[in-house]
């Protein structure tokens, strides 16, 4: 799983619309890298947790290629899709924040109950508080970043496309897949290692 995330490093930066904007989305990933491995290697986890973890970076290194405001999915999926669910903006930003919600508490839960020695209950409650501490200081880094960027490459960076609260339902919808999967992790009994 992480040859395939090394891997896919250098393709997110192929042909990228705003290549500084990419690399600064690409970078601390190529730079977690190395640590991810020993991290891995010490605080081991099942292979659906694994799998949870890459699959999130691997659909960050897709929208990374495209700054994720230009995420082409209206011309794969139709245009109008956006207009569905009552937007005109890209809203692959919102879906990568949601999904990071759902894709993070299997692997939280299992660390802090196989690591940490939280109980089932516990282990979900700081899953829960890793989704919306993590999606809050995302918000917090990418506007501390944008203020030393060009206004259009701030722009661009951020993905808040004109809408002034951007930051908070993007941290409302990571907070949402989070709970929603709360039935899941209990179900798969996550907690055990059991979900492998």
């Amino acid at each position: 799983m992480l040859a395939a995330v090394a891997l896919a490093v250098p393709l997110s930066a192929w042909g990228a619309i705003y290549p500084t904007n990419t690399w600064l989305q690409v970078g601390p990933v190529a730079l977690m890298l190395p640590l991810a491995y020993r991290l891995l290697r010490h605080w081991t986890v099942s292979n659906a947790s694994a799998a949870c973890m890459t699959g999130f970076v691997l659909l960050h290194l897709f929208a990374a290629r495209w700054s994720y405001s230009f995420v082409p999915y209206e011309a794969w999926l139709g245009e109008g899709i956006s207009a569905v669910f009552g937007s005109d903006r890209n809203n692959f930003d919102r879906l990568v924040h949601f999904l990071f919600g759902v894709l993070a508490m299997p692997p939280m839960v299992e660390l802090g109950a196989r690591h940490g020695g939280l109980s089932a209950r516990m282990a979900l409650a700081f899953a829960l508080m890793f989704v919306l501490a993590v999606g809050g200081l995302y918000e917090i880094f990418e506007w501390s970043l944008t203020l030393s960027l060009a206004p259009e490459d701030a722009g661009a960076y951020n993905g808040e496309q004109g809408d002034m609260f951007d930051a908070q339902k993007d941290m409302a919808l990571a907070g949402l897949g989070a709970v929603l999967t709360v039935p899941l992790v209990r179900r798969a009994g996550w907690w055990r290692g059991i979900a492998e």
